[in-house]
């Protein structure tokens, strides 16, 4: 689930007001801010407002549908993990594959995995790259 820009969190707590109103619920307009806040997964309004104003947002979040290789096999799945790190923009990343990859071209042997964890820049290329020079992970939205 990618972050809403800050004018887009406004519309949406405003219509979280209204349906609760609706249902005879009053909410604060700030209370709403800060429930949708926590939804985004974060301490209060002010932490999401200054990151959904910021221009270099994640490129991806944590729920997202992802596709793309690893290990040079094509993959479709999920962002479980997204973790910052450092100040160049990488992130650790955690997919569950929605079918095992086989991560070995031998043809006698196989090893399949269905999670991996990996350090990648914003663009969704891994840092980290095999022996021929390709990147170990590549992802993209799969929308």
């Amino acid at each position: 689930m990618t972050l809403p820009s800050v004018s887009q969190l406004k519309s949406q707590a405003k219509r979280l007001r209204s349906a609760l109103a609706a249902k005879g619920q009053e909410l604060s307009h700030s209370q709403a801010l800060e429930l949708l806040s926590a939804q985004y997964g974060f301490k209060d309004w002010n932490t999401a407002c200054a990151t959904a104003a910021r221009p270099n947002r994640r490129p991806f979040a944590v729920g997202d549908r992802v596709s793309g290789r690893y290990l040079k096999q094509p993959f479709e799945g999920e962002i479980l993990s997204l973790t910052r790190v450092g100040p160049a923009g990488h992130y650790r990343v955690t997919l569950q594959f929605d079918t095992a990859v086989d991560v070995v071209t031998f043809d006698s042997f196989s090893a399949f995995r269905s999670r991996v964890t990996c350090l990648v820049g914003p663009e969704g290329t891994a840092v980290k790259c095999t022996s021929d020079g390709e990147p170990h992970l590549t992802m993209q939205s799969a929308e």
